[in-house]
């Protein structure tokens, strides 16, 4: 299960771009709470400690508590705005939720097991058609990420989400029954296969 995650913050008086950039000048990012049918709350946090937080590898599916003013709000990240050229943090929002809400979050797939797979062994490739999938679950157990069995996988084989044992309580968004990936023969041997079916029918 993804940790949750402290990120402290401070009301955010003034509005607008002079006020938002003057607060990047400092080494703050200005941010808004909002959901829960309360009124957006305008906070800015500390520009470093976003990045850290952003490092992780799991802040977009993981629990961030702010600490506004001596108050504690649970929220999930929604969104962080990036600057085009430098990358430095311009804005981010924050989801308000309750403990055991149901929540969409996009969490990170992983895979496993290559070496049991007879068609990875055999040369083929691992050709990755999601790289996360967005899942409903309870706030309170978003997992760090789903796994991804390749036992057993031969070249041509496909790997769907009906194939895939998600977290308890988790469902994906989609409800059809996408694929994750595929098990494609090698440019190499798909060539080589195709000359010798030239020559077959030459002869």
């Amino acid at each position: 299960m993804s940790e949750q995650l402290t990120l402290s913050a401070e009301a955010r008086d003034r509005a607008g771009k002079g006020a938002s950039r003057a607060l990047r000048r400092e080494g703050r990012v200005p941010a808004v709470i909002y959901g829960m049918n309360e009124e957006p709350q305008s906070i800015h946090v500390e520009e470093k400690l976003l990045n850290k937080l952003l490092g992780t590898g799991h802040f977009f599916n993981s629990v961030v508590m702010v600490e506004v003013n001596g108050q504690t709000v649970r929220t999930l990240p929604k969104d962080v705005a990036f600057h085009p050229v430098s990358d430095r943090p311009l804005h981010a929002d924050f989801l308000r939720v309750s403990e055991h809400a149901s929540v969409h979050v996009n969490v990170p797939v992983r895979f496993e097991n290559e070496d049991a797979s007879p068609g990875l062994k055999k040369g083929g490739v691992l050709n990755i058609v999601l790289h996360d999938v967005e899942l409903i679950v309870d706030a309170a157990e978003i997992p760090d990420d789903i796994i991804v069995d390749l036992t057993g996988y031969e070249v041509g084989d496909s790997i769907h989400i009906s194939a895939v044992t998600l977290p308890k309580g988790a469902k994906a968004a989609d409800e059809s029954d996408f694929t994750f990936a595929t098990i494609v023969a090698p440019s190499a041997l798909k060539s080589s296969e195709g000359g010798e079916a030239e020559t077959a029918e030459a002869e």
